[in-house]
């Protein structure tokens, strides 16, 4: 299960992405917005939580650049979100980093290669070994400082 939001610049992209993962076979949550003005901080907010709770592996956000939609996941312990705008990136994030939130800009790319890159971020598992000491040292982070 998927948990995926957006503000209302990331509304037509989070739509497109919706249907390309449900026509996939994947089950998501809809977290808003539904086209309303709204801030991305609370959306942010209501997927990472899904996250958080483990309802959902790992979850998609979407603001008009994805920058500050990204800033505000990462501010949730336990949640490791990655501003991607292209399937290198998404997929490297998953090997080496173990993002579990995907973020993008719906002002900054269309829906082919977003859906592309949701793919590759969704059918990517984290490779661990070396990569997993960093991903402790990331944790310990959230610890001290969050």
């Amino acid at each position: 299960m998927i948990a995926i939001g957006s503000d209302r610049a990331g509304f037509d992209l989070k739509r497109e992405l919706i249907k390309h993962l449900e026509e996939k076979g994947l089950e998501c949550i809809d977290c808003g917005c539904n086209g309303e003005t709204v801030d991305y901080p609370d959306i942010a907010e209501a997927v990472c939580l899904k996250v958080t709770s483990r309802e959902c592996d790992k979850a998609i956000l979407i603001c008009g650049t994805g920058v500050g939609i990204s800033m505000s996941a990462n501010k949730i312990k336990g949640i490791r979100a990655a501003l991607c705008g292209d399937w290198y990136s998404a997929k490297y994030t998953r090997l080496h980093n173990d993002a579990n939130v995907l973020c993008m800009g719906g002002r900054v790319i269309g829906a082919g290669l977003a859906c592309e890159i949701a793919d590759v971020f969704l059918e990517t598992e984290f490779e661990g070994g070396r990569h997993a000491r960093r991903v402790e040292k990331i944790k310990a982070l959230e610890e001290k400082y969050l």
